[in-house]
C-alpha cells in the first residue's frame, strides 16, 4: 500500500459562517442582508442554535482539529462524534472525519465522508481536494481526474502551489489513463522560470515512465537545490511515493482496525 499525504489542512476552518459567527455570538437576525445572502442553508441553521450550543460545537471541532494536527486520531474522531449530537449539518465534521479514516488507510469511510462533506459545502477546494486525492491513492483515475479539474477551477489564482501540484497529479492520471501526449502537453507548459517544482517534476515523471531512473532522479535532484524548502518539495515527494515511482522512507503501509 502506498503512502498517502494529504497535503490541505484536514480541516480548513470552514464552520459554518465562520467569518461572522466564527465566536459563536451572532444570530442570524444579526447578520447584514448583503452577508446572509453567501450564507449556505446549514450556515443559516447554524447562526440560529442557541449561543450555548454554538459555542459548544466550535469547541469541539477546534479540539478535534487541535488532535488531529497531534495524530491522535481516534480521539480526533471522538470529538467529530460529539461535534455532530450538536449539529450534525456541518461540512468540517465530515472533512476531519474523512481525514481521519485516511490515516487509517480506511479509503472507502474516508470517501463517503468527504463526499458528504461535499454535498454540504460544494465548491469547498479543502474538501474538493481531499476527495480527489483519495480517489488518485486508491487508482481510480478518471474519477480523479474529474475530481482535480473540479477543485482546480475553485482554486484561486494566487493559491499557485495548489493549482500547480493539481495540475501534476492530473498530468500523472493521464498518463495512467494512457494518454500520454496529453501528458507530455501538460509536462511541457511551465519552464524552469516558474515558482513551483512542476517543471523538474513533470520532466521526472516523464523520465521515469520512459523507465530512465537515473534521469528521473536527476531532475528530482534539481528540483531539490532550487527549491531548497522542504515544506515546498514535500508535496510532490509524496505524490511520487503515491504514484508508485518511489518507495517511501517508510516502506509499504499497513491496514489498521478500523473503528465503527
Amino acid at each position: 500500500m502506498k503512502l498517502l499525504s494529504l497535503i490541505i489542512a484536514s480541516i480548513l476552518v470552514i464552520l459554518p459562517s465562520a467569518a461572522i459567527a466564527q465566536k459563536g455570538s451572532m444570530r442570524e437576525s444579526e447578520v447584514s442582508p448583503e452577508a446572509l445572502k453567501n450564507l449556505l442553508p446549514n450556515q443559516r441553521a447554524f447562526l440560529n442554535l442557541p449561543q450555548e450550543k454554538r459555542i459548544e460545537f466550535i469547541k469541539h471541532i477546534k479540539e478535534a482539529d487541535r488532535l488531529f494536527q497531534q495524530k491522535r486520531i481516534l480521539e480526533c474522531l471522538e470529538q467529530t462524534h460529539n461535534a455532530e449530537k450538536v449539529f450534525e449539518s456541518s461540512p468540517e465534521i465530515y472533512n476531519l472525519r474523512g481525514s481521519c479514516y485516511v490515516e487509517m488507510r480506511a479509503f472507502d469511510k474516508a470517501l463517503a465522508s468527504f463526499k458528504k462533506a461535499i454535498e454540504l459545502a460544494p465548491n469547498n477546494q479543502s474538501i474538493l481536494f481531499n476527495l480527489a486525492e483519495v480517489y488518485f491513492v486508491t487508482e481510480q483515475w478518471e474519477k480523479a481526474v474529474e475530481a482535480f479539474e473540479k477543485v482546480f477551477k475553485v482554486v484561486p489564482e494566487n493559491n499557485l502551489p495548489l493549482g500547480r501540484l493539481i495540475e501534476y497529479k492530473l498530468m500523472l492520471c493521464k498518463l495512467k489513463l494512457g494518454k500520454t501526449e496529453e501528458a507530455k502537453i501538460m509536462a511541457g507548459k511551465y519552464d524552469y522560470f516558474d515558482d513551483s517544482p512542476f517543471y523538474y517534476y513533470a520532466n521526472a515523471a516523464i523520465a521515469y515512465e520512459k523507465g530512465d531512473i537515473l534521469a528521473a532522479e536527476q531532475w528530482i535532484a534539481r528540483a531539490t537545490r532550487v527549491f531548497r524548502s522542504r515544506s515546498i518539495i514535500a508535496p510532490w515527494q509524496d505524490t511520487l511515493v503515491e504514484y508508485g515511482y518511489i518507495k517511501s522512507f517508510y516502506g509499504e503501509d499497513v491496514f489498521i482496525a478500523q473503528p465503527e
